[in-house]
């Protein structure tokens, strides 16, 4: 089987977001690349967190070609396919509808610098893409650029969707997306804080070498914690 430890964590880190009411139904998608290969291992479409076995994850390659699986594999694989030729440091990449980034989402707002946790996006602030019908190449092109606008960040919120994020193991996109959504949606819910406090968090760059010391970027097993 091809890519069976990728499809192991996938698995398991899906069990892990749904438990957290990150993830609800069959919704968001997770997916592990392989340069060396060119393969990329994705959830597949329809199917339940709890219900998915790591046979059922498939291997396909960035152009779409499914290579192994017996399901379609999730509809926003050209999204998740967009971030590894816009990252090539990327090996994972998860894209969720987590409360807070989806309220951000609604709201058509980035994730703006109101708290230090934003520094591990990689970036003063998380961009926001514009509104793109989901699971389309539309989207997967739009978010790319955006990715491309916006060179630091490793995460990009999509406008009345969701976010995507993407990191250099399968553990890593979790704290990338659970920190940054957590302060931003604070910030949201009390406005007075973007209006007076966010300059004090634009020198956010200064703290991105005592995040990589304390090892925020690559800390503990999953996608997300903190309930976001």
């Amino acid at each position: 089987m091809l890519m069976e430890d990728a499809r192991e964590r996938i698995v398991a880190f899906g069990k892990r977001i749904a438990t957290e009411g990150l993830a609800v139904g069959t919704s968001g998608n997770l997916s592990e690349y392989d340069p060396t290969t060119g393969l990329m291992a994705i959830s597949p479409s329809g199917l339940g967190y709890f219900e998915t076995t790591p046979a059922d994850i498939v291997v396909l390659r960035l152009d779409g070609t499914v290579v192994e699986g017996e399901l379609r594999p999730s509809s926003e694989a050209p999204l998740h396919a967009e971030v590894y030729r816009r990252r090539p440091a990327a090996r994972a990449v998860v894209h969720t509808h987590s409360p807070y980034a989806t309220t951000l989402a609604a709201l058509g707002e980035p994730i703006r610098a109101v708290h230090f946790t934003i520094a591990d996006s990689g970036a003063e602030e998380v961009p926001l893409s514009p509104y793109v019908t989901f699971g389309t190449p539309e989207l997967a092109a739009s978010v790319g650029k955006t990715f491309g606008e916006h060179p630091a960040t490793s995460a990009v919120l999509m406008e009345n969707h969701g976010l995507v994020a993407c990191g250099w193991a399968c553990r890593q996109p979790r704290v990338r997306l659970a920190h940054p959504v957590a302060g931003g949606v604070r910030g949201n819910a009390a406005r007075a804080l973007w209006r007076g406090g966010h300059g004090r968090f634009k020198a956010l760059r200064d703290l991105w070498p005592a995040c990589r010391r304390q090892g925020i970027k690559a800390a503990v097993a999953g996608f997300f914690s903190l309930g976001y």
